[in-house]
């Protein structure tokens, strides 16, 4: 049978201490096109890296969150790790974190520990630690998050693992009208109900904000001008940081009453201006034609 070509870093494996951030970093992964797994026992690894590696799966990024709560888990995952090793060899990290945050981070969230005993949660945190000491000489990485935010660590993993694909921030930008509602996948939006409307006009009244005639009345307005330069101060601020947070997807929708005028010339100059920008850009119309 034809296998595909994997690469080592395409097969992720989260592991590390419990309460070190192990589910934000998997969603992380998974925002950037990973195909989540949680908690598969270590003796079914080597089944999913076979699987994973037949022609039949369009699967291309994996990554597998493991952790202490699996009875033999140091051992059955050290066999799994020799049982794969002439098919993959996967990147682990590690996630740890200081006594003290992990105690503070239970607290919060009054979850319990994933070790069934009575001892106290810092004897827990003592044994967990003990428990993975082996595993964690395996890492190739070990990522300590007790003075990350939740932002920072994201910006974190967006530097060391998706530095050539910092810019690939997939951006639509949508126009719609209010009458048929706001669009439910929106992130940003903005009202250009203020501004001048063509409606009123009937030359234009059955015109779009694709017509050059529109676009014109619309852009030449006192009102839009002074908007869309106060709207490419406030891209220029938030896009970047969007990238640096390591967000995947983001919707811009600009709305008027009907969609089929002033949001559309808007939503095209945020369009051009993000090209610009080199911005992975797509536009919508939703409501233009209604």
């Amino acid at each position: 049978m034809n296998r595909p070509q994997r690469k080592n870093e395409d097969f992720l494996i989260l592991t590390g201490l419990s309460g070190s951030g192990k589910t934000v970093v998997s969603h992380f992964f998974e925002d950037m096109g990973y195909y989540r797994i949680d908690n598969l026992p270590a003796k079914l690894i080597h089944f999913l890296v076979d699987f994973w590696q037949t022609k039949e799966v369009e699967i291309q990024k994996i990554v597998l969150v493991v952790d202490i709560r699996e009875a033999g888990f140091q051992r059955d995952f050290i066999k799994a790790l020799d049982k794969i090793k002439n098919v993959v060899t996967p990147k682990i990290i590690f996630l740890e974190a200081r006594d003290e945050i992990l105690i503070k981070r239970y607290s919060e969230s009054r979850r319990p520990h994933p070790l069934k005993n009575r001892k106290s949660i810092q004897e827990k945190i003592a044994l967990e630690r003990e428990k993975l000491a082996a595993i964690r000489e395996l890492a190739d990485e070990i990522v300590d998050t007790s003075d990350l935010t939740i932002a920072e660590l994201r910006k974190k993993l967006a530097e060391k693992y998706f530095r050539r694909r910092k810019k690939k921030l997939q951006v639509l930008v949508v126009s719609f009208g209010y009458k048929y509602g706001l669009p439910l996948e929106s992130d940003l939006v903005f009202d250009t109900r203020f501004l001048p409307n063509p409606f009123y006009f009937e030359k234009m009244k059955n015109l779009t904000g694709r017509s050059k005639k529109v676009r014109q009345f619309v852009l030449e307005a006192k009102e839009t001008k002074e908007f869309w330069q106060k709207l490419q101060e406030l891209l220029r601020f938030l896009m970047p940081r969007f990238v640096n947070e390591g967000k995947s997807n983001l919707t811009i929708s600009v709305g008027c009453t009907g969609g089929k005028h002033r949001s559309v010339v808007l939503a095209v100059e945020i369009y051009r201006w993000l090209k610009r920008e080199n911005f992975n850009v797509r536009i919508f119309h939703r409501d233009i034609y209604k």
